[in-house]
């Protein structure tokens, strides 16, 4: 037998020292912290993690008896499991089965809280959940708070380009991202309470999301808030690192900056398709033009009410979205939040919306 190396005098002790060293650890890998140097992204850790996302179904005409199966029935059913809270900020609000589904919670103890634009203030949403004693703070600043999200019991955030209105359900083009996250959710209730409770809108609102990079169910995402972030550089950078292939549903595009980094790529390259909103192919600032001067593949849509997307995919393994309209207003003025996933998953689903979009916009040439 070989003889053990360690003698009684030599035993290790784990004494106070080495507790506290080792609770730091657990710290700082549960905060995401690399102790080598670097910075790692917080993981979800919940087995319930996951990412969803939906896309709504125009049908022309639009008729109030086909109004049923959209993505607010799947909203309001998530609001009616709702144990603690549900915060809202939503630029325009109508739906009423959504508006029903915060009065029942409101209704059975559930904290409800509402942020919107004053622009809409005498719409449906806001009216009848001040009816039903629901607090609701509007933005009266000029500058939109353009966000659409809704964060469930921090656990589950709804967010995309979909404005919570009949329109925005069955008529025009939108994206939703459904994510089971608490950390998410952090993010984006840190939002919600800066302009709820702080009343800080638009460039004013202070640049502390907790989690900016995290990982959820294996999908590293990426989360900006506008206009105190810079969301614009980070979408650069990414577009600068296309190979293969850039894909956009743009309801408007008059952003120089961006608009100069796609052309960047046209010219190196690399395949690039546009689709954008009709209505605004002629808005001031408007870089269609520029595009087709220098080539690149764009499309005017062809839903007859509105493509509302606001979506880059980038080699089809990331797409950019939210609420985010590719303009110097969403960059520095606006209240608005981006999402970067990175999962060819999720974009192979972006991708298969952007074919539909595209081929709709050929055929209506």
């Amino acid at each position: 037998m070989t003889p053990s190396t360690t003698t009684p005098e030599k035993k290790s002790r784990f004494g106070w020292k080495e507790l506290l060293i080792s609770l730091f650890v657990l710290i700082a890998v549960w905060a995401g912290i690399d102790l080598l140097g670097g910075s790692a992204k917080p993981v979800e850790v919940s087995d319930k993690a996951s990412i969803q996302v939906f896309f709504t179904t125009p049908r022309y005409p639009d008729r109030p008896t086909d109004r049923k199966g959209g993505i607010d029935e799947r909203l309001a059913a998530a609001i009616d499991g709702a144990q603690t809270s549900v915060d809202v900020a939503a630029f325009e609000f109508d739906l009423v089965s959504v508006i029903d589904a915060l009065v029942r919670a409101q209704q059975r103890g559930v904290r409800v809280r509402l942020v919107t634009d004053s622009d809409y203030a005498e719409s449906l949403g806001p009216t009848r959940l001040l009816q039903a004693q629901v607090p609701v703070v509007f933005d009266s600043a000029e500058p939109f708070m353009h966000n659409k999200f809704v964060v469930i019991d921090g656990k589950q955030v709804w967010t995309g380009s979909w404005n919570l209105t009949t329109n925005g359900t069955y008529r025009n083009n939108n994206n939703i991202v459904v994510a089971d996250s608490r950390l998410l959710a952090a993010n984006y209730t840190a939002e919600f309470e800066e302009m709820f409770v702080l009343r800080k809108f638009g460039a004013a609102s202070p640049d502390k999301t907790p989690y900016p990079q995290i990982e959820i169910a294996g999908v590293q995402v990426e989360n900006v808030f506008e206009a105190e972030g810079d969301a614009r550089s980070r979408m650069i950078q990414l577009i600068k690192g296309a190979k293969s292939s850039l894909d956009v549903m743009a309801f408007v595009f008059t952003d120089d900056d961006i608009a100069g980094a796609i052309m960047a790529r046209h010219r190196a390259g690399v395949p690039v398709r546009m689709v954008i909103e009709t209505r605004n192919l002629d808005a001031d600032g408007s870089d269609v033009t520029s595009f087709r001067q220098a080539g690149i593949d764009i499309l005017p849509d062809g839903n007859p009410y509105l493509m509302h997307h606001k979506v880059i995919i980038i080699d089809q393994a990331v797409v950019i979205t939210g609420s985010y309209n590719f303009s110097s207003n969403a960059a520095n003025y606006n209240d608005e939040n981006v999402l970067i996933l990175h999962s060819p998953e999720i974009a192979g689903q972006y991708k298969a919306e952007f074919e539909r979009v595209y081929a709709q916009a050929k055929a209506a040439q």
